[in-house]
């Protein structure tokens, strides 16, 4: 069995590669949540941030605020929050990937539930002349 080594120049050349290419994305920096909003802040080292709603991510739905405050970053790849036993990797976040496949189906169908007492608002609402109008609306 053949066994490559890699000479103390290659290592020195791979490490220059690896900076240099790491310079060139976005680190995550810092984390925090901010209870004013409830959303949690992802500072990157180029100045750029991700915002979200904590409450967005499946898990976090019931969580109290101290809990929410308790996120730190998981190395340069994932969120953490360890009271929840919770982890999400920051590109999943950053593609909209906030819980399992079923969870995320039944938040994109939230606002669209049918049932007989949201009918029959609406029926009422649509008895009154419907949406009133917004101001500045022409009539």
């Amino acid at each position: 069995m053949a066994t490559n080594k890699i000479t103390d120049a290659e290592l020195a050349e791979a490490k220059q590669r690896w900076e240099a290419e790491r310079a060139e994305r976005p680190i995550p920096a810092t984390v925090r949540f901010d209870a004013a909003s409830e959303r949690i802040i992802l500072d990157f080292t180029n100045g750029a941030s991700f915002i979200f709603p904590a409450r967005a991510l499946q898990g976090l739905e019931e969580a109290t605020v101290a809990e929410l405050a308790e996120v730190e970053l998981l190395g340069e790849t994932g969120l953490h929050w360890e009271s929840l036993d919770a982890d999400y990797t920051i590109s999943g976040l950053m593609n909209g990937v906030f819980g399992t496949r079923s969870f995320m189906e039944a938040q994109r169908r939230g606002g669209q539930s049918r049932s007989p007492a949201k009918a029959a608002a609406s029926r009422a609402n649509g008895a009154k002349g419907g949406r009133p109008k917004k101001a500045g609306d022409a009539p």
